[in-house]
């Protein structure tokens, strides 16, 4: 943990709840989340990592393999597991948001931030990416964009939402997390 890192944990104190990161794919969900996680002192989780784990195959061969519904369960099934454990940060994959059910599991059991990126910035983060298996279409841009007009309804339920901006630093948008966080009444306990 660098200085700046040590000074930022110990001015937040102790997080209290599992903060869950939402938003669509390039949003900095995973980068984010791991400077954040630093930043407070909490272990970083990753949903999607947790699926490949089991399934010992990639999101993507999941999705050919056995389709979207059942990716959709096994991940209600993660996210349940980790938001049933200590204090983190956990990523979600761009679609895990959208269930009602995994709202309201998240919004009982943690904290949903969603990490709001414009669909310019998106394109730009995932542009040059194959490990996106939504994205594999004729017109990715217009499958982005078209997937950002139908999650943003969904997003916009998050109890927190905070937005990106062109050249904000990894680190610089942690900070801005952990600023929005620590404004939540109850996230953190008191020090002492």
């Amino acid at each position: 943990m660098t200085g700046q890192e040590q000074v930022e944990t110990e001015r937040y104190g102790q997080l209290n709840r599992t903060v869950v990161l939402v938003g669509m794919m390039g949003s900095g969900k995973t980068a984010v989340g791991t400077a954040l996680a630093r930043l407070l002192g909490v272990p970083f989780l990753d949903s999607d990592e947790e699926i490949v784990r089991a399934a010992q195959m990639s999101v993507a061969e999941i999705f050919e393999r056995d389709g979207e519904p059942f990716f959709r369960a096994r991940e209600r099934e993660v996210i349940e597991r980790l938001l049933s454990g200590p204090p983190a940060i956990v990523s979600t994959g761009g679609g895990a948001f959208i269930s009602p059910e995994n709202r309201e599991m998240i919004a009982r059991m943690g904290v949903s931030v969603w990490l709001k990126v414009d669909a310019d910035l998106l394109w730009q983060r995932v542009r040059h990416k194959n490990t996106r298996p939504l994205l594999r279409t004729a017109d990715p841009r217009r499958t982005l964009n078209e997937l950002l007009a139908q999650r943003e309804p969904a997003y916009a339920q998050a109890q927190i939402a905070v937005e990106a901006e062109e050249g904000l630093s990894v680190l610089d948008m942690a900070q801005k997390v952990a600023r929005a966080l620590a404004a939540a009444p109850g996230l953190f306990e008191e020090k002492a």
